[in-house]
């Protein structure tokens, strides 16, 4: 019988042990029988509360005294019955019954209802529907039983218990046939067995004696009451009678027995005017209104409570950071408006560098723990009252108040060191730095927040632009600086539209005999009013814009189509291969690879007739950058290093970076003719490409000299002014050579 499906026999045994009750004539032997079915209830229930978990016994046990209490009352009625004859009223009995009601009160309550905060709310309810239900009960059951002067004063108060009693059990579990969510089947069990509680006591009070079929249908109602608190106690669920928790909102039928509650007090007003106002028990009335009155003002003011504690949180969770706790930059902004209104402000705004490249190699969960590593360390780095907000991303923002400039940069030195440690995430140890800007209100100027936040940010790119990991300090160049940037990005857009770019080709020979075997493609600016523009002038612009990127698909798209065109014009004479400069900023395009493969396919070009050239600081970090150049080289694109030798660690990238070609920078070729350190360098280079085999192609070869000694060293490649300046359209006919002597 403690299956799921099996619970429904509990009130079934009940309804049998009604019938049976019903069905005796002798009043001894149903009262006997009363005992023993109490009894056993009795064994099965404790059996039941035996078997449970130790944290869900306290409320049954405090229902089994009540239990015991019910039983020893039928004890003493089935002993009055054998032995007396007769059952004097009141008697212990009726004592024993009656206190059974307060220990199911509360075990019901606190088996059924929760404890936490919602369980004030819920004994305020309790009382509502009890003080409601109690006012009906007083005024027409009740009332009229204390009213009876025919009957001694213990009879009367006896009388008017059973009904009370049965009002409080019926307050407890009426809730339970409106809450949300499934009921469980021992909820179900202690429903039924409660209400058939409420309907014995009525009609004890309400119908003595009327007919002895009806008497002992009242009296059955009590052994339905026994087994349905038997199988509560004995099914599973009654660990936990409560199956799902109710929602943090009173739902509508809640609302909906709590208006009735409070709606009792007119209606029983207009009951009462209708049978005459002799009738009319002012006093009753009044302290039931009363009663609700304050009992709904206490329902209320825990209902606004609970939502001034939620909304509460909902601000705190709007101000704050999910990630990494600190406040974001809504917070942040009202705090930084505050502040300066009310003195001396200054404003840190940092930037990590390299993020990106950590999340795109190690993942989003290692990122997001190096975030919460270096929000950590920024509140370690600051005062308890300044404010460290996380602006977005890896974007990270630091107010201070009352400190000078020269201290501001101090904090922001600190802060630089304390994220150059290396830091621990999801089992790697990362080396990140921080571009950070400063900015204050030192001079005494209105600022608004929006200024302030611009300026930091300005000091914050411009350290960016110079290296990273640095700090600067906001002054008014930066802004005249980024306007000249401002206005060149636009320039530089109207240009790329209007075709004001052009490519120009730089022979690189074979040495000795000078054939071209390779050109590189150089692009160059022709603007209508200031005519030739550095590419050392507009380059860095279109990297801190971006503007590279399309820039530099033009370029290749255009290199690649004059390549296949000279290969039709020249055939045999025509450059092998075509070189084309690519930057960081392109390197670190997750499609950049794709769009490579996209070009050679539409221009017709073959992946190992195009080198790649690329500087060894934008692969250095790893990350992205690297990836796409491994892509291309497993596409049969040729790599070239440009400028080597110049760089950090440039052996280094060689066990790294996929490199087929060296381009030995300018400065080792300058002298190798003399005697020195830069001829020796430009030896152990050729030897290093040669035991690599790699190819390596001298830069910035001028005079006929320096071909000459590069050409004794063991170089065949070379580039320079002295073989050709960059040009629209290369000569490449055989006798147009410029030769280094055997």
């Amino acid at each position: 019988m403690g299956t799921e499906r099996g619970w429904l026999w509990w009130p079934v045994c009940g309804m049998l042990a009604c019938l049976v009750y019903v069905g005796l004539p002798d009043g001894r032997v149903s009262a006997v029988l009363s005992a023993v079915v109490g009894f056993a209830s009795l064994v099965l229930l404790v059996a039941g509360v035996r078997r449970k978990a130790a944290a869900h016994r306290g409320p049954w046990w405090i229902f089994a005294a009540g239990l015991v209490a019910w039983v020893a009352g039928d004890e003493i009625y089935a002993y009055q019955a054998i032995v007396g004859g007769a059952h004097p009223y009141p008697s212990w009995a009726d004592a024993a019954y009656l206190g059974a009601y307060p220990l199911f009160v509360v075990a019901i309550f606190r088996l059924t209802r929760e404890r936490r905060l919602r369980e004030l709310a819920a004994v305020i309810d309790t009382a509502m529907i009890a003080t409601g239900l109690g006012l009906v009960y007083w005024l027409f059951v009740i009332g009229p039983i204390v009213r009876d002067d025919t009957m001694p004063a213990l009879v009367r108060a006896v009388t008017a218990a059973y009904p009370t009693a049965g009002v409080l059990l019926f307050a407890v579990v009426g809730p339970l046939l409106i809450r949300p969510g499934r009921r469980s089947p021992s909820v179900w069990l202690l429903t039924l067995g409660s209400t058939a509680a409420l309907a014995g006591n009525l009609g004890y009070t309400l119908l003595p004696g009327v007919d002895p079929l009806l008497d002992r249908a009242v009296f059955g109602a009590f052994l339905f009451s026994y087994c349905c608190f038997a199988g509560a106690a004995l099914h599973p669920s009654g660990d936990d009678p409560v199956v799902r928790r109710p929602p943090p909102h009173d739902g509508w039928q809640r609302i909906a027995m709590l208006t009735a509650s409070t709606l009792l007090v007119p209606a029983v007003l207009f009951a009462e005017a209708q049978r005459g106002t002799e009738h009319v028990d002012i006093e009753a009335i009044g302290v039931g209104a009363v009663i609700l009155f304050a009992l709904m003002l206490a329902r209320l003011s825990g209902f606004f409570a609970t939502v001034q504690r939620q909304s509460d949180q909902l601000e705190q969770l709007a101000m704050a950071d999910e990630l990494t706790g600190l406040a974001n930059r809504r917070l942040f902004e009202q705090d930084l408006a505050v502040a300066l209104r009310d003195g001396l402000v200054q404003v840190a705004v940092l930037d990590l560098n390299g993020f990106k490249e950590i999340n795109d190699t190690f993942g989003h969960a290692t990122g997001d723990q190096l975030l919460t590593v270096v929000a950590q360390r920024l509140r370690e780095a600051v005062r308890d009252d300044d404010v460290v907000a996380r602006m977005g991303g890896d974007e990270f923002a630091v107010l201070v108040r009352e400190v000078s400039p020269a201290a501001m940069s101090a904090i922001a030195e600190r802060i630089s060191a304390s994220l150059r440690c290396p830091a621990g995430a999801n089992g790697q140890q990362l080396l990140v730095s921080a571009s950070v800007g400063t900015a204050g209100n030192e001079t005494g100027e209105e600022i608004d927040t929006d200024e302030m936040l611009r300026r930091a940010d300005a000091a914050m790119y411009a350290a960016k632009r110079a290296g990273g990991g640095r700090h600067l300090r906001y002054t008014a160049d930066l802004d005249a600086q980024a306007t000249v940037r401002a206005r060149a990005g636009a320039e530089l857009r109207a240009a790329l539209e209007a075709g004001q770019f052009h490519l120009v080709y730089q022979p690189i020979v074979e040495l000795p005999a000078g054939r071209i075997v390779s050109v590189e493609a150089l692009v160059r600016w022709t603007h209508p009013e200031r005519g030739f523009v550095s590419p050392a002038e507009f380059v860095p612009i279109a990297e801190d814009t971006g503007l590279i990127v399309e820039l530099g698909e033009w370029i290749l798209r255009q290199a690649c189509a004059q390549a296949v065109t000279w290969f039709a014009e020249y055939g045999a004479a025509a450059p092998q291969r075509i070189s084309v400069n690519v930057s960081a900023r392109q390197l670190a395009e997750p499609g950049f690879a794709g769009l490579v493969a996209a070009v050679l396919a539409e221009t017709g070009l073959r992946p190992e007739q195009l080198v790649v050239e690329l500087t060894e600081t934008a692969v250095f970090d790893g990350g992205q950058a690297l990836r796409t150049v491994e892509a291309l080289h497993r596409r049969g694109v040729r790599i070239a290093l440009d400028d080597f030798g110049t760089g950090h660690s440039s052996l280094t990238l060689l066990q790294t970076v996929p490199v087929d070609v060296l381009k030995v920078d300018k400065s080792f070729v300058d002298k190798v003719t003399m005697a020195g350190r830069h001829a020796v360098i430009a030896t152990a280079l050729i030897q290093v490409s040669d035991g690599l085999g790699l190819q390596a192609v001298a830069e910035g070869v001028e005079t006929p000299e320096q071909a000459d000694e590069l050409y004794r060293l063991g170089y065949r490649l070379a580039q320079g002014y002295h073989f050709g300046k960059p040009v629209r359209q290369p000569d490449f006919v055989p006798d147009a050579v410029y030769s280094a002597r055997p």
